[in-house]
């Protein structure tokens, strides 16, 4: 158990049986009335957000997450199997715990992932990985309707958007956020 007071970004709270993680607190003492603590939280399985007021010094049951470095090794059926750095133990995570996550998983991809009472709770790639794109279509010369870019599939199997100069062969820098092009890779 916490307080209000021991409130941090990053910290896991259990409310209600869920877990959330704090994205955001205020610590607020209006001239009139007790103080409080404003928080912005996202429910760490579905990744829902909401606002949630706690008054000061209120107890709070804090979570204990335990986040460990591993490699992706292979996929099984629905599971992603992946081996901890520090022991070489082989977890199984199961695919909606992956989500989406799973368009930028690479083989031998090290990656963090997130453990509560010995369950996996989500895993985190890092910001950007390097892939090679496997088909895109010759982009055609002054076509300008999709701001110069063009659909492009890379090793993972994901469909990005990239410039209309890149061809099929070339390694490029992707964001595992969202999916942005961020770039050639120079080999």
């Amino acid at each position: 158990m916490a307080t209000t007071n021991d409130l941090k970004n990053g910290l896991v709270l259990r409310i209600d049986g869920n877990l959330w993680t704090v994205t955001e607190f205020q610590h607020v003492k209006p001239g009139k009335g007790g103080a409080f603590v404003r928080t912005t939280l996202k429910n760490v399985m579905t990744g829902k957000v909401v606002d949630k007021t706690f008054n000061a010094g209120t107890k709070v049951e804090t979570a204990n997450v335990d986040r460990r470095d591993m490699t992706y090794l292979y996929r099984d059926g629905d599971d992603f199997i992946f081996m901890d750095a520090a022991d070489y133990e082989q977890v199984p995570v199961n695919a909606a715990t992956v989500g989406d996550q799973s368009r930028f998983l690479l083989e031998n991809q090290e990656v963090q992932v997130s453990f509560n009472d010995g369950a996996p709770l989500y895993i985190e790639l890092p910001a950007s990985v390097e892939l090679e794109i496997t088909h895109t279509d010759p982009g055609v010369q002054g076509d300008r309707s999709t701001g110069g870019t063009k659909p492009a599939t890379v090793s993972t199997g994901a469909e990005i958007q990239v410039p209309l100069f890149l061809e099929t062969g070339t390694k490029v820098k992707v964001d595992t956020r969202d999916g942005r092009y961020l770039g050639r890779v120079s080999s």
